[in-house]
Order: C-alpha cells, then sequence, then structure tokens
C-alpha cells in the first residue's frame, strides 16, 4: 500500500505543478485578447494567428486543468445524496464512478484522440485560415489532458482505497475554491 500511495503522491504533484502553471495561460489569453483588440482598434489589423492562439490556449487550460481540478474535488458533483452519505460510503461511490466511469471514459477519449493528433503531426497540418497556425499541437492537448485526468482517477482511486483500508482520511474534502 505504501508504493501505491508513493505513486499516488507523485500523481498528485504533477497535476498541482501542471495546474500552477495552467493558471498563468489565463493571463496569456487575457493579454493576447487585449493586444489584438487595441491592434485592430488602432491600426484596424489583426492576424488569425493570434485568433487562433487564444483559442488553442483557452483549450489547453481546460484541459491540461482538469487533473488538477479532479485533485481538488471541483468538478461538479450531485451533493444531494452524496453529502449525506458516510465517509466510507462517499469513498465507494468515488472507488465505482472513478472505475466504472471516469478511468474507461478517459481510456476512450485518449485512445480515439491519439490517430487525430498523430495524422496532424505527420502531414504537418495547419489550419485553413490565412495566416492561421499548426494544428498538432492543440489536437495533442486532448489526449495529455485526459491522461492527466486519468491519473488523478487513478490516484484518487488509490488514496480512497488507502482511506477504506484504515491507511488515511478520505481526501477532497475541501472544495476548489477553499483551497
Amino acid at each position: 500500500m505504501n508504493a501505491l500511495l508513493a505513486i499516488a503522491r507523485a500523481i498528485d504533484a504533477l497535476n498541482e505543478y501542471t495546474g500552477r502553471i495552467v493558471r498563468w495561460l489565463l493571463l496569456a489569453i487575457v493579454v493576447i485578447a487585449a493586444g489584438n483588440a487595441v491592434a485592430l482598434w488602432l491600426i484596424h489589423d489583426s492576424s488569425n494567428a493570434w485568433l487562433e492562439i487564444q483559442w488553442y490556449l483557452f483549450g489547453a487550460v481546460f484541459l491540461l486543468a482538469a487533473g488538477y481540478t479532479h485533485k481538488h474535488n471541483g468538478h461538479v458533483r450531485v451533493d444531494v445524496l452524496f453529502g449525506r452519505l458516510s465517509p466510507r460510503a462517499q469513498a465507494w461511490v468515488d472507488i465505482s464512478g472513478g472505475l466504472l466511469f471516469l478511468l474507461p471514459m478517459c481510456g476512450l477519449l485518449i485512445w480515439l484522440s491519439w490517430p487525430d493528433f498523430v495524422s496532424s503531426w505527420h502531414s504537418g497540418e495547419t489550419s485553413s485560415d490565412a495566416g492561421g497556425l499548426i494544428r498538432w499541437p492543440v489536437r495533442l492537448l486532448i489526449p495529455a489532458g485526459f491522461a492527466l485526468l486519468a491519473l488523478q482517477g487513478i490516484a484518487e482511486t488509490i488514496k480512497r482505497v488507502a482511506f477504506l483500508a484504515g491507511r488515511g482520511e478520505l481526501p477532497g474534502e475541501k472544495p476548489v475554491e477553499e483551497v
């Protein structure tokens, strides 16, 4: 169990680090959007590349921060029934949901999105818009984001199994806005 908990801590650290880096992408989005708006207003000129990089960064924020959000219990959950359950029952619900829904869905989305990334990489696909960007980086975000989410799902499952085995407290008690 100690080895599994060490793996869970490593996954937690990876998603924590990723989440903290991804926060800065929000600032980049705001600066790029403001700069693009000012350029359009002042010199009446803009670039499709600036618009596309905003979309890419926006996608990166949501995809790459999904594991971080899961780690901090920030995803939407129906607490009407869940909140009334005992901590042990909550752990069982989380384990069941992770193993039956989260991990298979992440695996399916990784499996389905990987060929699109590989095809885009090999073909050198670019946007069809004039001055558009290459597409493979944004296509890589999809399997990468779901891989981070799946890893965090594994970590959360390990932590809940450890809780049920009497090896710690139930994780994820604080919603993300309280962290």
